[in-house]
């Protein structure tokens, strides 16, 4: 039994689609009285995976699961993306570990590792989106059940945003320029570009305040860039916020202080 478990995240392969293609149902066969259930799964805390394009991101799964004769195993967990890419997550059977609940509950648990630059295999920008968590559990009694979707999460391209007000300081009524760009990680090159045609907000919280509200909505240009001007008024910062896709994580600049005089 080996001590990590190692998951690469993997592009389209004949194998792979194969796999992926036969596992369009939620559920699979059962086998033994039929006694055993999947009772809760979680990916990563309930939150989506988000991966950029250097980093190796790891995702606690848990599976709880009950049978009168109490669970033996897990044997694997895995898990496979959107088509058309069939993007999927190689499992190691090794690494899974059940703790008792209660006399017939246990809680099992393994890590999927997101690597975007994983030398096994190729990671595209269509691998973002829905993935099913596939996997199947033992029972002492040797009941089984199989599920092919047991849960759904999300995989997310990283996203990063920058905001810039200018000038500072500047006198009060006074244009204020603020500039910033919104990009996200392409498992495509390893890189990040900008994210066109998106909305995002313009933000600005008062000086002493811990609030910030939002100025106006404009939409990044077709290299990722924002840009917007407003009327200065008080000191305060300015920030950009983006509320996210199904694709991209939500994210907020960093604020930007502008001192009015």
């Amino acid at each position: 039994m080996r001590a990590t478990t190692r998951l690469a995240l993997l592009g389209t392969s004949v194998a792979l689609v194969a796999t992926a293609v036969g596992a369009t149902t939620a559920q699979a066969a059962d086998g033994g009285a039929g006694n055993i259930t999947i009772d809760k799964v979680v990916v990563n805390g309930g939150k989506p995976v988000v991966v950029g394009t250097t980093k190796v991101v790891s995702a606690k799964v848990s599976v709880t699961a009950s049978d009168d004769s109490g669970i033996a195993e897990t044997t694997y967990i895995s898990a496979f993306g959107p088509t058309p890419n069939y993007a999927q997550i190689w499992y190691d059977d090794g690494d899974i570990t059940c703790v008792k609940v209660s006399a017939t509950t246990s809680t099992c648990t393994g890590t999927l590792t997101f690597d975007p630059q994983a030398s096994t295999g190729f990671v595209g920008n269509s691998a973002a989106g829905t993935w099913n968590l596939r996997t199947l559990v033992s029972a002492n009694d040797y009941d089984y059940i199989h599920r092919d979707a047991a849960t759904k999460f999300k995989v997310q391209r990283d996203s990063k945003l920058t905001a810039n007000a200018a000038p500072e300081p500047v006198k009060k009524g006074k244009t204020i320029t603020v500039t910033g760009k919104l990009s996200r990680a392409s498992w495509d090159d390893n890189k990040y570009h900008g994210y066109t045609g998106q909305p995002v907000k313009l933000q600005f919280r008062k000086k002493g305040s811990s609030t910030y509200t939002t100025v106006k909505t404009v939409k990044s240009n077709s290299t990722g860039n924002l840009k917007t001007t407003v009327t200065a008024s008080t000191d305060g910062y300015y920030r950009y916020s983006f509320a996210g896709t199904t694709t991209t994580p939500a994210v907020n600049a960093a604020g930007d202080f502008v001192d009015v005089r």
